[in-house]
């Protein structure tokens, strides 16, 4: 769903056609998509909002959420220049997600597949990071915030 920017004030969001919206959301480019979906909902509990499939059954599209924050993942296909990453952790773009609990959240992506790049550690501008890559080749940042750091 999209915020509502002006007219009443609601606690649900709601789209209209005179708003003017500005979204940032991160398109994954994965070989098997239905995969990719599969763990970012055992690694980050997304949920999945849509999904297109192709006439072989394949994902073409899919939306997802964590917490209130859109992705989508999409599949390879050769009329598109996009192309998944390579499984070398060598992504140009990596996804930085804040959660609650790092090490669980790492815990659950290694168990549905990741390789941890980096092991979770405090860092001097008060986040708790770990880095990991996921069975599609891309790389996350999983972090939040240290109790009690400015």
């Amino acid at each position: 769903m999209i915020p509502h920017r002006g007219g009443r004030r609601s606690k649900e969001w709601a789209y209209t056609d005179t708003m003017t919206l500005t979204l940032l959301i991160p398109m994954l480019i994965c070989s098997d998509a239905a995969s990719e979906i599969e763990f970012c909902r055992n690694a980050f509990g997304a949920e999945e909002l849509s999904r297109r499939s192709g006439k072989d059954g394949t994902v073409v599209h899919a939306t997802l959420k964590v917490g209130s924050t859109l992705f989508m993942v999409h599949g390879v296909y050769p009329h598109l220049d996009s192309r998944a990453p390579e499984q070398d952790g060598s992504s140009p773009v990596v996804i930085y997600i804040y959660i609650d609990e790092v090490d669980a959240v790492i815990n659950r992506a290694v168990g549905a597949g990741a390789v941890i790049l980096l092991p979770a550690a405090n860092q001097p501008w008060g986040d708790r990071v770990g880095r990991i890559m996921d069975p599609a080749g891309h790389v996350w940042n999983v972090a939040m915030r240290i109790e009690g750091s400015g």
